[in-house]
């Protein structure tokens, strides 16, 4: 028999300029066999699972036991399970089930707002890769049960206490499937190693093909897993290395501009200097007096 426990919210403008806004949460237990979904939603909500649905906000739903099929108009079909959750997106038309020989646990979080819509622009979520392989997690069932009582008291603020929740939920689910893309690849160790490669061989210059050697990766395959792991190429991220270590040199010491040069890396200190305008925004000697 269908569990249901559920929670339909609304908001105010006050609300709205928080940036997020929360309007339903829930769970629910879908047995073999039984019907799906329930007929105990709203009408902008309700969906036959032969034609699908769009919504006009976010919802984010995390599979807890059992599996089934989710696609939408970027997505192909595909099987999601237990440890699995997948995001829905506003004007996007999507379908979803649980497979009937064995039912599933869902929880759910419905959200809109300029903050989502920020991070969706900017390319942290995306319609095309909508599934989170993120595992069975305490912490996330843990939120969703917070935000479920949340809801249900609707205490003052209640709204701005969900919407923390649903970041929580966004990061976890974007961090925890990062780290899944990489362990399946066998790689998160080689990544986490050349990191410190990079951080202890600064003055050495070395370059990322030498790194991935070390490492022992083939140098396409480490760029690709690098980025995809920091958000940085390999080379980016030396750089950005080098920018930092020079800062902390120029505001902690009273070294040189010629020897911090050659300690993060550089041969040419007329180099350095240009490199660190480009990318500071002002010269060394003006950061070092700044930060005196």
């Amino acid at each position: 028999m269908t569990n249901l426990n559920l929670k339909y919210l609304i908001e105010n403008a006050q609300d709205s300029l928080w940036g997020l806004t929360v309007s339903c949460v829930g769970q629910q237990h879908i047995g073999k066999n039984e019907p799906y979904p329930p007929q105990t939603h709203p009408s902008e909500y309700t969906f036959a699972s032969k034609t699908g649905r769009t919504l006009d906000e976010y919802q984010f739903i995390y599979i807890t036991q059992g599996r089934g099929t989710f696609q939408s108009s970027s997505c192909a079909p595909c099987e999601v399970n237990a440890g699995d959750m997948f995001l829905l997106f506003p004007g996007e038309w999507h379908n979803y089930r649980p497979d009937p020989a064995v039912g599933w646990d869902e929880y759910w979080i419905g959200f809109k707002g300029q903050h989502i819509d920020n991070r969706t622009a900017n390319g942290f979520f995306l319609p095309s890769s909508p599934v989170f392989h993120v595992g069975l997690n305490e912490e996330i069932v843990h939120t969703y049960r917070r935000a479920i009582t949340i809801a249900k008291e609707q205490d003052i603020g209640y709204q701005q206490m969900l919407a923390g929740l649903v970041n929580l939920l966004l990061g976890l689910a974007y961090s925890l499937d990062k780290h899944a893309a990489i362990d399946d690849h066998g790689a998160l160790e080689q990544i986490n190693r050349a990191k410190v490669i990079m951080q202890e061989s600064l003055a050495d210059n070395m370059q990322p093909e030498a790194i991935a050697y070390q490492v022992n990766m083939g140098y396409s395959k480490f760029r690709r897993m690098f980025k995809e792991f920091t958000g940085y190429a390999p080379f980016q991220y030396i750089q950005e290395l080098r920018m930092q270590k020079s800062k902390e040199l120029l505001a902690n010491t009273n070294m040189p501009l010629r020897e911090i040069a050659y300690e993060v890396g550089y041969d040419n200190p007329d180099y350095f200097s240009t490199a660190f305008k480009r990318i500071v925004h002002t010269t060394p000697l003006a950061y070092r007096k700044r930060g005196r």
